[in-house]
């Protein structure tokens, strides 16, 4: 006796009658691929299904704050050097134009404040010495200048006169020095104050 033969373009575990969904579970709805899925899932795979809305990515990377930079020793290291280059520009500035140049002053003590705030961080003790080390290189800028015009004129050199002579040399300063003078000390200390608040930022 012959086996009865399925009717062609029919899957081999179809049910006798043409039914397609034959066989399927309860419940599930005909031609819906995401039967059976857990409710609130999302379809596509969304790694953020079932979150709450305006919850922080989970897992989203975390970029810790930068640690603050508290290092005065360093950052007193950092001013002094400045300052002893600072002072030794100003100081040929003023020996090669025979003048004392306001921006000149607000430069020394801008790179004396920003070097020692870059260097040694956000301690509050270095501003308050910036600004001193800013006096000084203006004031020794300016002995530098006067010894640099001095040294024109006379037949010595400028590092006798500076290291030989350096009572002499302040007399002479002291004698040269007008308000213009100390205001230019007034406005370095506060460029350098400045200065080493911004770099410190």
């Amino acid at each position: 006796m012959s086996q009865p033969v399925p009717p062609p373009n029919q899957p081999h575990d179809a049910q006798p009658g043409g039914n397609p969904y034959a066989g399927q579970q309860p419940g599930a709805q005909p031609g819906n691929p995401f039967a059976g899925q857990q409710p609130g899932a999302q379809p596509g795979g969304n790694p953020f299904a079932g979150q709450q809305p305006g919850a922080p990515f989970a897992g989203a990377p975390f970029t810790p704050p930068s640690p603050v930079r508290n290092n005065m020793g360093l950052g007193l290291a950092a001013g002094f050097v400045a300052a002893v280059v600072a002072a030794a520009v100003y100081g040929a500035i003023i020996g090669a134009t025979k003048h004392e140049i306001g921006y000149a002053a607000v430069g020394v003590g801008f790179i004396v404040g920003f070097a020692a705030g870059k260097v040694g961080g956000r301690n509050p003790v270095l501003p308050v010495v910036s600004a001193v080390l800013s006096l000084v290189a203006v004031y020794f800028g300016q002995l530098l200048g006067e010894a640099m015009i001095a040294a024109k004129e006379l037949p010595v050199t400028v590092s006798e006169l500076f290291f030989d002579h350096f009572g002499l040399l302040n007399e002479a300063w002291k004698a040269d020095s007008n308000f213009i003078s100390y205001v230019f000390f007034a406005v370095a200390a506060v460029a350098a104050f400045s200065g080493a608040k911004k770099a410190a930022g």
